[in-house]
């Protein structure tokens, strides 16, 4: 699983910030792992040099293999706190679509749904020009 850390010009990505956002990242998405392949992490200050009561924002993109990309962001009055929120986020998100995905792979169709040998011999039949009594 490949993490890549985004910040703006408002957010200062040092090295340190960069291994702590990794770590609570793979710490929250630790029994997804196997089927992520990247999470791409966007860091800012939405108000930028203004303050504000909640303008740190985190967003979090997880891409699965097979699924479509999963996007979450969570907005606090801290860094630490806007990463934290989105990765709780990014949990649940993750759990419901895999969940989601392995309710839906098993499924057999409806009896209604399943032709019969007969139904698909007469068809044949049709095709070929042949009439049915």
């Amino acid at each position: 699983m490949q993490i890549l850390v985004n910040s703006n010009h408002t957010v200062t990505g040092t090295e340190a910030l960069i291994e702590r956002v990794e770590g609570i990242v793979e710490d929250a998405v630790a029994h997804f792992a196997d089927r992520i392949t990247r999470i791409e992490v966007h860091l800012s200050d939405v108000n930028g040099e203004k303050h504000g009561a909640i303008d740190k924002r985190c967003m979090l993109e997880a891409r699965l293999s097979g699924l479509k990309p999963i996007a979450v962001s969570h907005q606090a009055a801290s860094m630490s706190d806007a990463l934290h929120g989105a990765a709780e986020k990014l949990e649940r998100a993750l759990g419901h679509a895999v969940e989601r995905r392995s309710e839906t792979a098993g499924h057999e169709p409806r009896e209604a749904d399943i032709a019969t040998v007969e139904l698909l011999e007469r068809l044949e039949h049709e095709e070929r020009g042949g009439r049915v009594h």
